[in-house]
């Protein structure tokens, strides 16, 4: 019997069938994409840093459809709040569910079921935020009910360049957004996969104005690769498996037949409303084999290191890279066999592997954590821009690096240091990164006397907090004095950074207040408070910037944005994000509300609800 290797993948995971020479051992992997050269961006979890609390508050609803009004049965409920572990429900035959044992605090409440556009309580048109639920202790809440309405669908066929169909190939359904800087094309969620006919059919769209787009390869198959890649490594040999390498392939392309995104075509979609016929062929491309090889900081070749090409106009693109990726030998050298003409950048990143042995029962068990980027200040990594235009692209070379290591401390002010520090952990994430796949940086704990040490990074670097007690927030982060907070800092390699102060604060803000409708109070809306400085709208990682939705009172709160200058504009409906936009934001600004936020000040404004 044929034992299964199981690997995970930072969030992702698979399970291999190895051969007969695996029998009777379990193999577990576990890979680790982390440090500088490869760590997913730093998430808060859910009550990161909180005590998660009980209590004895109720909230209960039905999901009901837009259309008719009939109950939308074993649809799955999600609640999630700042104190509480996420929870989940499903709905009765009646459409009904109920979550108890709530403490006070604020909730936000999905609902998801196949053939439905995923919806939030509250939410009433497409791609707007839901509303939240604010509860006090004990309290119960009826009638939260949710209306889902139907998606749509789009379909069509997948074709090559003889017309004949495309099975297995991955379709994407994309949509226009704002996003780290620029609109560009993203993924709307909803994906396919052909048939053996080509067919595909994406289902449960939102209303709204779609891009299509097909590609060859996928997610599922780079972690397939970059996981066989990890397991050959294991191998002390160094072989690899070797075959004929395609010359010519097919490029991402958007419907109805570009590789262009800023050419496809738009596709509108109504409420329920399905559009067939979106048939379109994939591009051939010649394809190009690249070649070259890796040099560490020691000047000697780095075997083992993981390789993989990002497209530089990667936010246009379904998947960041759907040509696979390779790993160095012995002495090295690395081949990346079928590559379409593009632009790229070219990443190396340094393997650390730690195999452990064991009894597990009648079988032996094997553990292998490998380690690809570091952020332990060992692990190498590097990138170099490369062009491909069908040629071959011989010698290619990259020289890898440790980065550099951050020191600083933390200040509190405003109040005395909280005791459950624990959690609080400093970040140095990327402020130049573009696309989906993200080179975040390292983090690190911060120690009882306030220092901290992030190893592994390079590059332009904003420093965040994550995991802070209630009531604290980010008030600067500075640099021998000069305010780097919003700008971040330029980190060399081989520099080591140091004299950095992060000052958290209890002194927070919050804006709160009501809107109307004419002289009636408005129960739906959108709130976006943004800086009245146009220079605080497009910095990295914004804080000048936000959208809220009201309660189930009719109220909206908003905490914790910096102290200064700002406006506010209340709107009827405006897409989430769309108020990133620097031309939104100069529209917005002259029907706007001006106020100044102070520290540790509320705020209470009064708005017109004004046109979206």
């Amino acid at each position: 019997m044929k034992t299964p290797t199981v690997i995970s993948v930072g969030l992702l995971a698979l399970t291999l069938v190895p051969g007969p020479l695996a029998a009777q051992q379990v193999q577990t992997q576990t890979i680790q994409v982390g440090g500088a050269a490869g760590e997913m961006p730093m998430m808060q979890m859910p009550g990161m840093g909180r005590q998660m609390k009980s209590g004895t508050g109720r909230i209960r609803g039905r999901v009901v459809t837009t259309d008719s009004g009939s109950p939308v049965r074993r649809a799955q409920v999600r609640i999630s709040g700042a104190d509480v572990l996420p929870k989940s429900a499903v709905t009765d035959n009646e459409g009904r569910y109920e979550f108890r044992d709530l403490p006070s605090g604020k909730y936000t409440i999905n609902a998801t079921k196949s053939g439905y556009v995923s919806v939030q309580y509250g939410q009433t048109r497409p791609f707007e935020q839901g509303k939240s639920i604010e509860l006090v202790e004990s309290q119960p809440m009826e009638k939260a009910d949710i209306v889902m309405p139907r998606g749509s669908v789009i379909s069509g066929r997948v074709m090559d360049e003889f017309g004949d169909p495309m099975p297995d190939a991955t379709v994407t359904a994309m949509r226009q957004t704002w996003s780290n800087g620029r609109r560009r094309l993203q993924s709307a969620g909803r994906t396919a996969q052909s048939n053996d006919l080509g067919q595909y059919r994406i289902y449960g769209l939102p209303p709204g104005e779609y891009y299509i787009s097909a590609t060859m390869r996928g997610a599922e198959m780079m972690v397939t690769e970059m996981a066989m890649a990890a397991s050959f490594s294991i191998n002390t040999s160094g072989a690899q498996p070797s075959g004929s390498e395609p010359r010519s392939g097919y490029s991402p392309t958007y419907y109805p037949g570009t590789p262009n995104g800023g050419e496809a075509q738009r596709i509108a979609l109504g409420a329920g409303e399905e559009k067939g016929n979106a048939d379109f062929g994939l591009l051939p491309v010649k394809l190009a084999k690249v070649t070259g090889t890796v040099i560490g900081s020691d000047g000697k070749p780095v075997e083992g290191a993981m390789i993989n090409l990002a497209p530089r106009n990667a936010g246009e693109m379904p998947f960041p890279n759907p040509f696979g990726g390779s790993r160095t030998d012995k002495n090295g050298n690395f081949t990346l066999p079928s590559v379409a003409p593009g632009d790229y950048t070219l990443r190396a990143s340094g393997m650390r592997m730690i195999v452990s042995g064991g009894e597990g029962g009648d079988n032996m068990v094997f553990t292998t954590r490998i380690n690809m980027g570091g952020g332990d200040g060992q692990t190498e990594f590097g990138a170099v821009p490369l062009s491909v235009n069908g040629d071959d692209v011989p010698n290619v070379m990259i020289v890898t690096s440790k980065g550099t290591t951050a020191t600083g401390h933390v200040t509190w002010e405003g109040g005395s240091k909280p005791t459950n520090t624990a959690t609080v952990r400093i970040s140095a994430l990327a402020a130049d990164s573009d696309g989906p796949v993200v080179l975040s940086g390292g983090s690190a704990a911060v120690a009882a006397d306030g220092g901290f040490e992030i190893k592994g990074i390079a590059g332009q670097r904003l420093f965040r907090v994550a995991g802070l007690p209630q009531g604290w927030l980010l008030k600067s982060v500075r640099l021998n004095g000069q305010d780097i907070t919003d700008t971040g800092i330029e980190v060399k390699p081989n520099e080591p950074l140091t004299g950095l102060e992060v000052v958290l604060t209890s002194k927070t803000t919050e804006i709160t207040g009501s809107v109307k409708s004419g002289n009636d109070p408005a129960a739906d809306y959108t709130v976006v408070i943004f800086a009245e400085d146009p220079t605080k709208w497009t910095v990295p990682m914004t804080r000048f910037v936000t959208g809220t939705r009201p309660n189930q009172d009719g109220r909206f709160q908003v905490k914790n944005l910096p102290p200064g200058s700002y406006y506010a504009v209340a709107l009827d409906y405006i897409a989430q994000g769309e108020w990133n936009d620097p031309e939104v934001l100069e529209r917005l600004k002259e029907r706007a509300t001006r106020f100044t936020l102070d520290e540790g000040k509320v705020e209470t404004l009064d708005l017109k609800l004004s046109g979206s």
